[in-house]
């Protein structure tokens, strides 16, 4: 005769064994760190800081080979740390996911799983939480450069971390436009060069406006300086206006 103790027991050892079996989903979340310069993949409980904009890719990788179950549907739920999951701000059904965080601040993933077998029966899974740090911004804008192909500053390089918008304006002293800045090019920088010709010795006006992950606003009007130390000709440099 069974007590209720033992069939308290033999139903959590059935639940478990269940659930051992359900429990063949390996989720991760991958994107490729601007810090480290390297592609990253979490598993569940582990955290990461890195600036914004971050691409995340969510991805269950579920396998019922073997299980029993039949089918299954996920969840994936992004939070801020500091509100919970209650308060998720985005959640999505599909087994992987895209995303791109942009605002400073700590974030948890969490992806939730009912698996269900052939006989309609299911039982849930859910993963530890995935932390993601989005780090604050910063931005420093070099006073010249020297462009001289001694593999030493020859490049206008900006120093950034989490800028989300950016856009400038190189200009010659006339006022001419001569190189344009966003964040699709702000990494390759100004090689002092139009149409294939340097531009000479002197100082230049940048005008920048970006936007860091903290919602902070840069607006950056500053001389440049472009020294190569050699002589110019005028063939030898682009025209000044």
């Amino acid at each position: 005769m069974f007590t209720l103790k033992r069939l308290l027991l033999l139903y959590a050892l059935a639940m478990t064994t269940l659930l051992s079996q359900a429990q063949t989903a390996y989720p991760t979340v991958t994107f490729y760190s601007k810090t480290d310069k390297i592609d990253v993949s979490l598993s569940p409980g582990e955290e990461k800081t890195d600036p914004a904009p971050l691409d995340i890719t969510c991805s269950a990788n579920v396998d019922l080979q073997g299980t029993g179950y039949t089918n299954y549907t996920c969840e994936w739920r992004i939070y801020n740390s500091d509100q919970g999951i209650q308060s998720a701000f985005l959640t999505r059904y599909d087994e992987e996911i895209t995303y791109t965080l942009t605002n400073a601040g700590g974030y948890g993933i969490k992806l939730f799983i009912t698996f269900v077998n052939s006989t309609n029966d299911s039982i849930e899974y859910e993963c530890e939480p995935f932390k993601v740090v989005i780090s604050e911004s910063k931005l420093v804008c070099p006073d010249g450069f020297s462009p001289n192909d001694d593999d030493i500053n020859d490049k206008y390089l900006i120093e950034y971390e989490s800028i989300v918008e950016l856009e400038g304006q190189i200009f010659n002293r006339w006022g001419k436009k001569l190189y344009t800045l966003t964040l699709e090019n702000v990494d390759a920088g100004w090689d002092g060069k139009i149409n294939g010709k340097p531009v000479r010795d002197g100082i230049y006006l940048l005008n920048l406006h970006a936007r860091g992950s903290e919602g902070i606003e840069y607006k950056i009007k500053k001389v440049i300086n472009v020294l190569k130390g050699k002589k110019d000709t005028a063939d030898s440099v682009a025209p000044e206006s």
